[in-house]
């Protein structure tokens, strides 16, 4: 579950102010918006890469407002990927694992299975370079997934992709939600690909009317794709 109580948040000159939703428990949420109308700003709060000045996050029961991105049990899907070229796919997949000190045996096994689960078996030991981008969106998950969060924040993942791949990893994440069972929160412009994959819909709303002095001051509200 993802509930956002009255947020205020602060980036730069721009801000968002009395933001509330609620994404329960297991459904997949995708959060539709204007350029600039603030939805990365958002989803930074969210994962605790961006501070709030007022309000609330609650993730799976828990106040996360005050805690540090690393403590909030999110994964989270960056819309530039954010590949490291010096790592392979299956020292991406590893890495978090690694971090936590797991166990050698226990890594194997977990990169195993998210390779299969995202069809990436024969990749593991290539480089970022030589990937497609359905290739590397795949290994951008499959990181985020590695230490099995409950919470899954993905910032346009899809946005780079030619019409057949889009498609195609609507279809693994569908596969992928039902397997995880995670809860997750989705950017994107594309009403297809909402359809495709939301059970709510979320659109970021300027509302200057409410403070004409503050621009950015913004709304989500439920609506159908």
């Amino acid at each position: 579950m993802i509930a956002v109580r009255n947020l205020t948040v602060h980036a730069g000159s721009f801000s968002l102010s009395g933001i509330s939703f609620n994404i329960p428990a297991r459904a997949y949420g995708v959060l539709m918006g204007k350029t600039g109308s603030g939805k990365t700003t958002l989803l930074e709060a969210v994962c605790g890469l961006r501070p709030a000045a007022s309000g609330s996050i609650e993730l799976c029961g828990r106040d996360v407002t005050r805690l540090k991105a690393a403590d909030r049990g999110i994964g989270y899907v960056p819309q530039d990927r954010a590949l490291f070229p010096s790592m392979t796919v299956g020292q991406h997949l590893s890495f978090a694992l690694k971090i936590r000190k797991w166990e050698s045996v226990r890594i194997e096994r977990r990169v195993n299975e998210l390779a299969e689960l995202l069809g990436i078996e024969k990749l593991l030991s290539r480089f970022p370079q030589g990937l497609s981008g359905g290739e590397a969106q795949r290994v951008a998950l499959g990181r985020a997934l590695s230490a099995s969060p409950r919470i899954l924040i993905l910032d346009e993942p899809l946005g780079a992709l030619d019409d057949e791949t889009r498609q195609e990893m609507c279809v693994l994440l569908k596969a992928v939600m039902k397997q995880t069972q995670v809860t997750a929160l989705h950017i994107t412009h594309s009403r297809s690909e909402a359809r495709m994959l939301s059970d709510i819909v979320l659109k970021l709303e300027s509302c200057s009317s409410i403070r004409p002095e503050e621009p950015g001051s913004a709304v989500v509200e439920s609506c159908p794709v």
